[in-house]
């Protein structure tokens, strides 16, 4: 079979972290060659340096024979290079025959437009995906496998011979899964190979020709797909020890602070979750991409308030209807993107650290700037921000310290409940270590804290217990000492626990 792509040696840093470390992967004509990893594992890095959205630091590419030494996105798709993402790239408010011909055609805006040729091409191309697709629907009346298969149409309109399915199945039905793959050996039939990227270990058995693993930017390994089995795949994914970065302390636990029982939400596909979180007490909400552990941080902090079930704080049965009532209860939230979110980059230490209770700071509504500084100078002390000064704009401080300073902002509040949504992400092992000490230590005086992470040594060296997350349930509750990465990787994976204690 011919070679269709080569990557050797790929390298690829973003600030100081390094995504790709040598990364090595090759597609032969008429092959699905799966790749699978943990979040955070390079493979969306690997995708978008071969769609040419991002240039690597080194290593060598070649597409259909030809070395590449510039990629872009337009001399990807000229050499035959098409992705096909989770949410489809079309416009909802145009047609398909619209949408295909935005694919296919070149060209100034004034140019006559054959309508009849363009719609007779959308239906060819319709056709031969099997797509049961009027040309002249709207996107937006289409479902999620209607609207892949007209981006995969659109692609072998443009003589796509490399295909990159990126999590082509998360959101359908068994039958339309089917579907897809029955798609998919057509394609192969024809020549076309496809980089297959799936979190559903289980189906790659079905579809895959060969599989790669990546951990941590690093290329793990390449195997025939019948040569390995999902649990061979799970290890590969997940093989690294636990380091000193995580210091657990143990601690006695107390009362159940915070507990919700059935608790969903249509708006952010939270269903019946039911799980509690004691005084002391550190738990890990693992799972992965799309699994609805965000969502669940912001139900309980009010930002997507729950349509059923109940939530009990210190006991009582209470109503989280907003961020402000949340607070007013002692539950703290420090979301996943920081720096949009979490600390308002163009202004100081000072401001960032007293934002959440200016209330509390003001008099006739004014800022108390003395007290205001002498809490940020604390606040700065006790957990060890670096930073120049109290003054200093937080957008001048590195990762570890801007989540320092977006953490004193809600212990200022001084809560019962701390939810952090991937606490250390983007920062360095250092900084890590230290989070993970505060943490500790936030938990010995009492404060219950619910830890969302994507990182399962980061999940396994910081929980007490570990809840696991998949198409918006809890999947099953992990003690600490029975957690496994493999345990928590099928859970994550959809497997139900047998029994769960929550």
């Amino acid at each position: 079979m011919e070679e269709l792509l080569n990557l050797t040696s790929i390298i690829k840093s973003f600030g100081g972290v390094q995504a790709l470390k040598g990364v090595s992967l090759d597609l032969r004509e008429g092959e699905v060659h799966a790749i699978v990893g943990e979040n955070g594992a390079g493979k969306s890095t690997l995708i978008r340096i071969i769609t040419g959205a991002a240039q690597p630091d080194s290593g060598n590419i070649r597409i259909r024979g030809k070395d590449v030494h510039h990629n872009d996105p337009a001399a990807s798709r000229a050499m035959g290079v098409a992705a096909i993402y989770q949410q489809p790239a079309l416009f909802p408010d145009l047609t398909v025959t619209e949408n295909i011909a935005l694919r296919l055609e070149r060209g100034g805006p004034w140019r006559w437009i054959n309508w009849t040729q363009r719609r007779r091409r959308a239906e060819k191309l319709l056709d031969s995906v099997g797509g049961d697709i009027r040309p002249d629907s709207r996107v937006a009346e289409l479902t999620m496998p209607q609207q892949q298969l007209v981006e995969i149409a659109g692609s072998l309109g443009q003589d796509a011979k490399i295909l990159i399915l990126d999590e082509p199945t998360a959101s359908l039905s068994d039958r339309e899964v089917d579907n897809l793959f029955r798609v998919i050996v057509e394609l192969k039939t024809r020549g076309v190979g496809m980089i297959y990227i799936s979190h559903r270990l289980e189906e790659l058995g079905r579809i895959a020709d060969r599989v790669t693993v990546l951990r941590d930017g690093n290329h793990i390994a390449t195997r025939p797909m019948a040569e390995v089995n999902t649990g061979e795949l799970i290890r590969l994914m997940v093989g690294r020890e636990l380091s000193a970065v995580f210091p657990k302390q143990i601690v006695p636990l107390g009362d159940v602070v915070l507990e919700t029982r059935n608790l969903c939400c249509s708006e952010s596909g939270v269903r019946d979750v039911s799980l509690s979180v004691r005084a002391g007490e550190i738990l890990g909400l693992a799972g992965l991409v799309g699994a609805g552990r965000t969502e669940l941080a912001r139900v309980l902090f009010g930002l997507t308030p729950a349509d059923s079930g109940e939530i009990f704080f210190r006991g009582r049965r209470v109503a989280v209807r907003s961020p402000k009532q949340a607070v007013r209860l002692g539950i703290a939230y420090v979301p996943e993107d920081r720096r949009r979110f979490g600390v308002i980059l163009e202004m100081p230490v000072s401001a960032n650290t007293t934002l959440a209770i200016l209330s509390q700071i003001s008099r006739l509504g004014l800022i108390q700037r003395r007290r205001e500084d002498e809490l940020a100078t604390s606040f700065v002390k006790r957990l060890g921000t670096k930073t120049a000064s109290i003054h200093s704009l937080v957008g001048t401080l590195s990762g570890g310290n801007q989540q320092k300073v977006a953490l004193s902002r809600w212990l200022a509040t001084e809560p019962k409940v701390l939810i952090l949504d991937e606490p250390t992400q983007g920062v360095d092992v250092g900084a890590k270590s230290e989070i993970h000490r505060l943490m500790g230590e936030l938990a010995a005086k009492g404060l219950a804290i619910i830890m969302i992470s994507s990182e399962l040594p980061e999940v396994l060296g910081m929980s007490d217990r570990i809840a696991v997350m998949h198409g918006g349930r809890i999947t099953g509750v992990l003690d600490r000492a029975g957690a496994t990465p493999q345990r928590v990787l099928e859970l994550g994976l959809g497997k139900a626990a047998g029994a769960v204690a929550v």
